[in-house]
């Protein structure tokens, strides 16, 4: 495995545990001396792209009796080894992916490892070792069938793999939610999603180790159509969207300590999820929501795009009716930065009567006249709280848009590195195009100094915490 390159050297230089990861490499050699290490560029869901260092080679699995070598690419991100692989299947021409519960259509792979990563404990090459072991249970590639056979027919001949791979994606309701956590919000965020339609099917799930309780026993004892009430986990199989708004209760004195309370709690809650729902949108709404969006996103091995924090969605609606009612300003804006403070207001360039939804992505470059009429807005929606009808609403409103696939433009809490010149891994509240398929970065808009500034200061307070968090 050569990392002397000066390609290779220069990208490994960026990593942020360099020595480590190192160290992981010299591993992996050791045990693996015929996978290639490789300098690539990816592409992530919404766009954008970093040079990162990748693994391939041929992972070699005994399967039905017979041995056989599939191909595997690696993804190693600049947190490596702290951070999973992203991990892909490699389907020469002659190859057709299987779907199943460690594949997905696209040939992403997922392992109860990926999601419950906590390296040293967990590592490239005790990954490699259980995808092997769970590729021999279930194999990820079958040859193409010959002539103009549809090679999707093959999965008709393997029966077991059928039944052990339970009911698929596409066999579940298309407009299946999850609620997970009890209480106010909980109720309130079932009540919101059920008033707002488009929903086939709305499964409440009460966590035992969420201090917000209660309510569900109400709702089955009323039994309200669409509603089915479970304290299981898996009946969230099948969701379109998760809304997670459980909390976990702590007697720590410092907000740290409270903190990571919740992500303990998240330990025991996200990867399960990410797991039963591998294709579903994760909207978080606990506490603190950038801190744990951010956290379920490391737990879950899901893609940024498909991991979105509340964020400051209600904010946003609530500036975008000040400026349309008190102030007669027509225009979308969007409040962006931390939930909790450190908070930015941007507008559109165009009007909200605009045919074009893609006009409506235009952000304005903050201006003499703009930042008026933004502030003055911003003062009629003070002292409104965030109740939980609010946060009920707002999650509705967000949950609505992904079932529909209508491309509204939230700002939600997403992954913020490489926008703006943030460097850090944190998730911030940016406006971004949200459907079916996730979220969508939109792009960059120009600040001014002081509006940067508090969102630098937010990125070295959220940092700085997540440093300290044992995910």
């Amino acid at each position: 495995m050569d990392i002397n390159s000066e390609k290779k050297q220069r990208i490994l230089s960026r990593y942020k545990f360099h020595d480590v990861a190192i160290e992981e490499l010299e591993k992996i050699h050791r045990v693996y001396p015929d996978m290639q290490l490789l300098n690539g560029t990816y592409t992530f869901t919404d766009g954008t792209q970093k040079d990162l260092l990748k693994l391939i080679g041929n992972l070699p699995v005994t399967y039905d009796g017979q041995s056989y070598n599939f191909p595997i690419l690696l993804w190693l991100l600049d947190s490596f080894p702290f951070t999973p692989p992203i991990c892909l299947l490699r389907p020469t021409p002659a190859m057709v992916i299987r779907e199943g519960r460690h594949v997905d259509a696209r040939g992403r792979i997922y392992l109860p490892m990926l999601h419950n990563w906590d390296h040293p404990k967990t590592n490239v090459v005790a990954l490699l070792k259980e995808m092997s072991t769970k590729f021999q249970q279930e194999a990820p590639l079958s040859s193409k069938a010959s002539g103009d056979e549809d090679p999707h027919k093959l999965l008709a001949s393997i029966s077991s793999l059928q039944k052990e791979g339970g009911v698929r994606h596409h066999d579940q309701p298309h407009h299946k939610v999850s609620v997970i956590g009890g209480g106010d919000l909980g109720m309130a965020t079932v009540m919101s999603i059920l008033a707002k339609g488009m929903v086939d099917k709305l499964v409440f799930i009460d966590v035992a180790e969420s201090s917000t309780k209660g309510g569900s026993g109400d709702l089955e004892i009323f039994r309200l159509p669409k509603v089915e009430v479970s304290k299981d986990l898996s009946a969230s199989a099948g969701s379109a969207v998760v809304v997670v708004t459980a909390n976990a209760w702590s007697n720590e004195q410092s907000y740290e300590g409270v903190v990571q309370t919740n992500v303990d709690m998240y330990r025991g809650i996200i990867p399960a999820l990410a797991r039963h729902c591998p294709h579903a949108v994760m909207l978080i709404a606990s506490h603190p929501v950038d801190i744990m969006t951010h956290v379920a996103w490391r737990q879950s091995g899901l893609p940024p795009t498909h991991v979105i924090g509340a964020g400051c969605n209600l904010d946003s609606e609530r500036l975008c009716q000040a400026l349309d009612i008190n102030l007669n300003v027509h225009k979308q804006a969007w409040i962006l930065g931390e939930q909790t403070g450190g908070k930015v207001a941007v507008m559109s360039n165009v009007g909200t009567s605009s045919s074009q939804a893609s006009q409506r992505v235009q952000i304005a470059p903050s201006s003499s006249a703009s930042k008026p009429l933004l502030e003055r807005a911003l003062d009629l929606t003070k002292n409104r709280g965030q109740r939980s009808w609010s946060v009920g609403l707002s999650l509705a409103d967000i949950t609505h848009t992904v079932l529909t696939g209508r491309h509204k433009v939230h700002s939600i809490s997403t992954l913020a590195q490489g926008w703006g010149g943030v460097v850090s891994e944190v998730f911030l509240s940016l406006p971004c195009l949200l459907g079916a398929n996730g979220s969508m970065r939109l792009a960059e808009t120009t600040l001014g100094q002081e509006d940067r500034s508090a969102l630098e200061t937010s990125v070295t307070s959220l940092s700085d915490l997540m440093t300290k968090l044992r995910l």
